[in-house]
């Protein structure tokens, strides 16, 4: 079994900052980044806590960057050609990342708040706003050669506050900032002779943004857009005066030769003509910042977005399309058609939460639109007036989840009484049960493929039919109860809820919905239930320091009562049904035969899920691991490992046998939360213990530091820091993925697809060119041995592929034994994108028909291989179905329309005839 899973994505949230919006500390400047269209327009980039989640809207899918920030992400910027992206954390510590690849190229920091970042529309260039000035720098590209990777090209000043919105004008010559002094003010990025940068004062409140409206001249900038919070919008139109300009040019033109001759490489000597950027070495007559000298700017118009009282806090525009898009406070977002400001469209997103962003892309089709509060995400078709995306996670947080039995659906169970399905390939929520529950959801399990059921503190069990997407059933009991654990038995029939108070295990019959039996016993909180695979068995972990284990079909008696020294918070049944596992506070994995009810092993994970030391702790991580304990343990399909989380940022994956620390996974690196750092600050710990003190420069920020009585800056809330933990954690039946539940949402990982190399059976004449030599002169069985051995997915594909249709009998008549498990794995992963579905299901079929009984007698090797290629081909199977339903509807309708055509012929042959 392989274990090198990466995070593939978290799912839950794709926009805010989960931390911060559970304890209602979001504002206009905490509650998220903005939105990132790449340069096709349908690929979205948004931020989510310290990771980038990147949206596919053809393919509807989503992926996790394997990049993380230092802290919460405030700023994202994303290159012309989508080569480089600037990510920049609420800590002003920033990354320049290749945004294809998804790696860290260089990490540094600026020392004031950046709020904004563009690059050019040439791609040279970086203008970042730095508190009240605006830094612009040179970042890598293949046209300059630098030992640092970020050159600083120069700073601009004169603003009196801080900067709040950036853009560039179409030839990467000019640069507009609007700031919270209300004025904007204009710069050209090189120096230009003649011009004195020009500041544009004609508004009342902070500016939110700033845009050049497109022109029919590309030299000249005709018109400014200039847009404050109070709902103004500003059009400026500059008067050039050509005498002055064409001097201007004219002196301009000898500066630029006398630079590019004194530019001298450091090494050879030479010329560095080839090293100058594109735009200086183009003449100068076409730069639009010659043509501002003398300029002057004057108020064309004034126009006021009405939305009563609502305060605008983003705007977008797209040029080539002149159109702009306004999001206010209310949840109302606008449409506008310039420079005209007539409307479009006015529409709400649906609550009372303010749109922290609005992107439209470059074709001005699409606008996505970020709500953090609630942590909404939505891309919105304009002409069409539909969504195409719409993304919401849970309001107060995450707390449970299950996988479905083959794999294929997440369910989620929120804070907010809600219940998620989500699609464990797109990564996104399909369907969300607004009233499943109305108190927090805290277990949920699935009831074979199509029911799931979801315990609540709200004393209900209810069942919810994943074909009609409705609640059907909801067991009660006959006294008000919270319950805490859910179990269903193999057959989906009995349903088990344990209790907090009276600690009892309730048993129901789910199709009458009758309770059928109280069992009593525990003398603590029922926190965990775990069903046998084979037979009636039912296991219950409780606080009383027992797991006990039931017959449901013997009576209200416990069979066997399994002493632990300190309380027992989570219990798991191996797939075989003859071992149990069972976590205590004390940090201890006990293992116990079921046949017996004897101790076998004992795991002390104390140190391995010890860790992180929270801001108010008065002593080390390392002298605070009593607190670390295991809370969720889960069986891998085969049995042979155990998954363990717990109120730590560790998730640990131990090999029972052995009883041995196999792999440890830090499920985030985020600065923001609390307990992800094991030692502190010494500069923030005081003579009393560690200081509550946090960002230096955010004054406004949630965890800024208030004088008793002062008013400025105080509304009356108090929060701290979200602490990280993994409250539950579950493996895919197939065994190629796990996921599990933390304060950021749903992490999932998966096998890491890059290990291409298996020494297994390998000689020196085992390469890639012999397996196409293979597949040449036609022996497909040796080139796809050879292929397997290999573990090359490509290779396998091509000689899979290469094999004709008759032959597939025969070569996999020549596949061994040891080979099986990767081919059906390989083959799982080519049917879920193949459109040769016919010809691959022919490969699964004879691999069960040849070696299906080799298969049943070791189905605890292939189960995991099996499950996941039962899992692709039940995917294929739905979009087969779908096409299929409309392909016979249009049948049908090209049928009756041809039939209703040969009747009328024939009475109007008739008619002829009489």
């Amino acid at each position: 079994m392989k274990f090198n899973y990466k995070l593939q994505r978290l799912c839950g949230a794709y926009y805010g900052h989960p931390s911060s919006t559970t304890h209602g500390t979001v504002g206009s400047q905490w509650g998220g980044a903005n939105l990132v269209f790449s340069s096709a327009g349908n690929v979205l980039i948004s931020a989510v806590a310290n990771r980038v989640q990147v949206l596919d809207l053809q393919t509807h899918s989503v992926r996790t960057l394997p990049i993380e920030a230092r802290s919460n992400i405030r700023c994202l910027a994303l290159s012309p050609d989508d080569a480089l992206l600037l990510v920049v954390d609420v800590d002003n510590y920033a990354m320049m990342v290749n945004f294809r690849r998804g790696i860290a190229l260089h990490r540094f920091r600026f020392k004031h708040r950046v709020r904004q970042a563009v690059f050019s529309p040439n791609g040279l260039y970086l203008a970042v706003t730095h508190g009240k000035h605006v830094q612009v720098w040179l970042p890598p590209n293949h046209h300059r050669k630098e030992f640092a990777p970020m050159v600083l090209h120069r700073t601009y000043t004169g603003q009196s506050d801080d900067i709040t919105c950036l853009t560039w004008s179409p030839d990467s010559s000019v640069l507009l900032a609007g700031s919270r002094d209300c004025t904007a003010r204009i710069w050209t990025v090189n120096t230009t002779r003649g011009y004195e940068p020009s500041t544009l004062s004609g508004h009342k409140t902070p500016l939110v943004g700033v845009f050049v409206a497109s022109s029919s001249t590309h030299d000249r900038i005709q018109t400014v857009f200039t847009i404050s919070e109070d709902g103004a919008l500003v059009s400026w139109t500059c008067t050039y005066d050509e005498t002055l300009a064409i001097e201007s040019l004219e002196g301009a033109k000898p500066k630029l030769e006398d630079v590019m001759e004194e530019a001298v490489d450091f090494f050879s000597g030479g010329a560095l003509t080839a090293r100058v950027p594109q735009n200086l070495q183009q003449p100068s007559a076409k730069s639009q910042a010659h043509h501002l000298v003398k300029g002057t700017w004057s108020i064309e118009s004034r126009h006021y977005f009405r939305q009563d009282g609502a305060r605008v806090t983003s705007t977008s525009y797209s040029p080539s399309n002149q159109l702009l898009s306004v999001g206010f406070s209310s949840g109302v977002f606008g449409l506008y058609e310039m420079p005209s400001v007539s409307n479009i469209h006015t529409l709400s997103v649906g609550s009372q939460q303010l749109v922290k962003t609005c992107t439209l892309n470059k074709t001005g089709d699409w606008l996505a639109l970020g709500c953090p509060t609630s942590q909404q995400l939505l891309v919105w078709e304009w002409r069409s007036e539909t969504y195409v995306l719409k993304q919401r996670g849970h309001a107060y947080g995450m707390r449970c989840m299950a996988y479905s039995p083959d794999g294929i659906v997440l369910c989620t169970g929120g804070e907010d009484g809600k219940l998620k399905l989500w699609n464990a390939s797109s990564g996104f929520c399909y369907v969300t049960m607004e009233k499943s529950h109305t108190a927090p959801i805290t277990a949920v399990c699935f009831a074979k493929a199509s029911v799931v059921l979801s315990a609540s503190l709200d004393g209900t069990v209810r069942a919810h039919d994943l074909h009609r997407y409705r609640t059907f059933k909801t067991l009660t009991t006959p006294t008000p109860v919270q319950f805490l654990s859910l179990a269903v038995d193999p057959s989906g029939e009995i349903v088990t809820a344990g209790s907090s108070d009276p600690f009892h295990i309730y048993v129901w019959n789910l199709q009458s919905g009758k309770i059928l039996d109280v069992f009593s016993g525990h003398a603590g909180p029922v926190c965990g239930l775990a069903f046998q695979n084979s037979g009636g068995t039912l296991a219950s972990a409780s606080w009383d320091g027992t797991v006990k284990t039931w017959d449901l079909y013997k009576g209200n008696v416990p069979t066997e009562s399994l002493q632990h020294s300190t309380d027992v918070v989570c219990v798991d049944i191996r797939p075989d049904g003859k071992e149990i596992c069972s976590g205590s506070i004390g940090g201890l994995l006990s293992f116990w035969d079921v046949e017996t009810a004897k101790l076998k092993y004992e795991i002390d994970g104390r140190r391995d899920i010890a860790g992180g030391r929270k801001m108010n702790d008065r002593m080390t991580a390392n002298n605070n691991a009593a607190s670390r304990y295991f809370t969720s343990v889960c069986y891998s399909a085969d049995g042979a490992c155990v998954l363990a989380g717990g109120n730590s940022k560790y998730v640990c994956i131990y090999e029972v046998s052995q009883q041995m620390l196999l792999k440890k996974f830090q499920v985030t690196f985020n600065r923001s939360l609390d307990g992800v750092l094991d030692e502190l600050n010494s500069k923030n710990l005081g003579d009393g213990g560690p200081m509550n003190m946090d960002d230096a420069d955010a004054e406004t920020g949630p965890y800024a530091l208030q004088l008793p009585g002062a008013k400025r800056g105080d509304d009356g809330s108090r929060s701290s820091r979200v602490e990280v933990l993994t409250l539950q954690v579950a493996f895919s039946s197939t065994g190629r993925e796990w996921a599990t539940v933390s304060m950021e949402g749903l992490h999932v990982y998966s096998l890491d697809e890059d290990m291409i190399f298996d020494p297994i059976s390998l000689t020196e004449a085992v390469t890639p060119s012999a397996v196409f030599a293979k597949i040449r002169s036609e022996d497909y069985s040796t080139g796809l041995r050879m292929a397997v051995h290999l573990n090359e997915f490509a290779l396998v594909k091509e000689v899979l592929d290469s094999t004709p249709y008759r032959s597939i009998p025969h070569v996999v008549r020549t596949v061994g034994p040891e080979q099986l498990e990767r081919l059906m794995q390989f083959l799982s992963k080519i049917l879920s994108t193949t459109p040769h579905i016919d010809f691959f299901l022919r490969w699964c079929l004879q691999l069960l028909q040849v070696h299906g009984a080799h298969l049943e007698k070791h189905r605890a090797i292939f189960m995991r291989a099996f499950r996941a290629l039962h899992k692709a081909i039940a995917s294929r199977q739905g979009e087969v179905m779908t096409v299929s339903q409309c392909n016979r509807y249009d049948l049908e309708f090209i049928t009756d329309q041809a039939a209703l055509k040969l009747t009328q012929h024939s009475g109007a042959k008739r008619e002829r005839d009489e």
